[in-house]
């Protein structure tokens, strides 16, 4: 297991799903955790869960929408050792019937929300950035082609940084379905109905959790010889 004590690290989107379970995980391991995320309440919530074990976590608001509070945030946080963004909000729909203002928001809010932090927050050369991305990069669904080209433009940007950014390593994760608040819009019943519906076709036979990508993005930080790479964690969502 690899300890990351003494490290300072950013997670983006750190206060729900897959930036929580980061964020716990990587403060567990000895981490200085800062995590990010436009809702001051869900950082504060998420900060008493993270130091309620003695951990160190500190966080603050920041939308990765806005050009200037990302180059404001990036000026005064320091350097970190690891950086990893998780934010990002998709709305589902075909081409032909999503708005083009949702489409807009979406790229901006995961594509360029991730790019923006890129270019502008310190990272050690010794250290990483990871994105989170998804896997409809690779395998695309009905009323999904917008997630699919965002996720699919977020793979190609780490391998392009990788190369830019060197001796930076610079990675992606990408899940498949998983238990998040994501789905919480969902009816209870029909939540349930889709996570079924989903385990029983994966070879895995189980919908994800958050600390699934958490270990992943762990990995990939924790791991001195990998970067350009896209590491997916979907339970066989791209073979099934």
């Amino acid at each position: 297991m690899n300890s990351f004590t003494g490290r300072r690290v950013l997670v983006v989107g750190g206060t729900s799903g897959v930036g929580l379970a980061t964020a716990r995980e990587f403060t567990a391991r000895g981490a200085d955790t800062v995590i990010a995320s436009r809702s001051a309440r869900k950082v504060d919530t998420a900060l008493a869960a993270l130091t309620a074990g003695g951990g160190k976590a500190t966080g603050l608001p920041l939308d990765i929408r806005s050009d200037d509070e990302v180059e404001r945030f990036a000026a005064t946080a320091g350097t970190f050792d690891h950086v990893v963004v998780t934010a990002g909000e998709t709305p589902m729909g075909r081409v032909d019937t999503l708005p083009l203002a949702d489409a807009y928001a979406a790229m901006d809010s995961k594509f360029w929300g991730a790019y923006r932090v890129a270019r502008a927050v310190r990272v050690a050369p010794t250290g990483s950035l990871t994105l989170v991305s998804g896997y409809l990069s690779q395998r695309p669904g009905r009323a999904s082609a917008l997630q699919s080209a965002v996720n699919a433009a977020l793979e190609a940007l780490v391998r392009g940084m990788a190369l830019e950014y060197a001796p930076l390593r610079v990675n992606a994760v990408s899940p498949g379905l998983l238990r998040t608040p994501l789905w919480e819009g969902l009816d209870e019943a029909d939540r349930e109905r889709m996570y079924e519906a989903a385990a029983g076709r994966l070879p895995v036979r189980r919908v994800g959790d958050p600390d699934d990508v958490a270990g992943a993005v762990l990995f990939v930080a924790g791991n001195a010889y990998t970067t350009g790479t896209t590491l997916y964690v979907d339970g066989g969502g791209m073979i099934a």
